[in-house]
């Protein structure tokens, strides 16, 4: 199959990684061509997304926002542009977390000139990718998505169908309003039992024996212990996302007053300068506050 893949950030390489080993023939575009470096000799690189539109079946879009996205879809040298004067790919799949209102209004110019679209965002971070260990959550018509299965089993180990168009993207803001929660509360518990003189190894060991558990303290409770803040998935993009969640959530006319609280957080996290950094550095707020010193 003729693919295009568009944004070869932290995520996006390994993905389209894992399609040119499924034996796809893989065009690529990026805005850094560095990041284009060392891709198999067999990869198209095209200096513009409208030419990776035109060039392939299917596109598939990582990006970091909204913008970006806006940009690469509607931009002079975008998709939608290309394809209107000129036949190309009919199907596009974006895996980036944007807001779910981007998302409609994208497909629904995509619909205008006939090509289908579906909201595929994804749960996990680089390692995942790295091993194509990601979760793709998707919305969009239940044919296609069938249709493109087999891309997301190429690039992650599951692929869930949510609903219509834009569920992918709503759902997607839920579930990281869950993992930033959980990440604050594993922050506040390791500098609680810091402070107390306990070993923060140890507690680990308690948290995964009982209700407590979780996949932020498996993933990123080493990290934390470690001092290891090398980005999986920055401080600033998640704080992103939650922007993102609380305009849903205010849309939706509901309260979310847990999600309001850890936006914050990550906003001051942001201003003292971790943003760039894993998200996993918002213990280091705490550090700040309850004047503990980083081993």
């Amino acid at each position: 199959m003729n693919i295009s893949f568009v944004g070869l950030g932290t995520m996006g390489r390994h993905m389209a990684g894992h399609l040119i080993k499924a034996g796809h023939k893989v065009t690529v575009y990026n805005r850094d061509r560095k990041k284009t470096e060392g891709l198999d000799s067999s990869v198209l690189i095209v200096d513009s997304p409208g030419k990776a539109a035109q060039a392939a079946d299917i596109v598939i879009t990582m990006l970091s926002d909204d913008s970006a996205i806006k940009e690469v879809y509607l931009g002079e040298n975008g998709i939608i542009p290309a394809l209107q004067q000129q036949s190309g790919a009919g199907i596009v799949i974006d895996c980036s977390t944007i807001s779910p209102e981007t998302t409609l209004a994208i497909a629904k110019q995509l619909s205008d000139i006939g090509v289908q679209m579906l909201d595929a965002p994804v749960t996990g971070s680089e390692p995942q990718a790295k091993e194509a260990q990601l979760t793709f959550i998707v919305g969009g018509e239940k044919e296609l998505f069938e249709k493109c299965l087999p891309l997301f089993e190429a690039m992650g180990k599951k692929a869930v169908h949510m609903g219509a168009q834009g569920t992918g993207s709503q759902t997607k803001l839920a579930n990281n309003t869950l993992v930033a929660i959980t990440l604050a509360g594993l922050s506040e518990s390791i500098a609680m039992v810091r402070k107390s003189g306990i070993d923060p190894a140890l507690f680990l060991e308690v948290v995964a024996g009982g209700g407590a558990r979780s996949g932020m303290a498996e993933m990123k409770g080493p990290k934390m212990l470690e001092g290891d803040f090398s980005p999986q998935f920055m401080t600033r993009l998640m704080f992103k996302d939650l922007k993102l969640a609380q305009g849903l959530g205010q849309s939706l006319e509901i309260p979310l007053p847990a999600l309001a609280a850890v936006k914050e957080l990550f906003q001051i996290a942001c201003n003292e300068g971790y943003g760039d950094e894993d998200m996993s550095a918002i213990i280091k707020c705490y550090e700040g506050w309850a004047k503990l010193d980083r081993k």
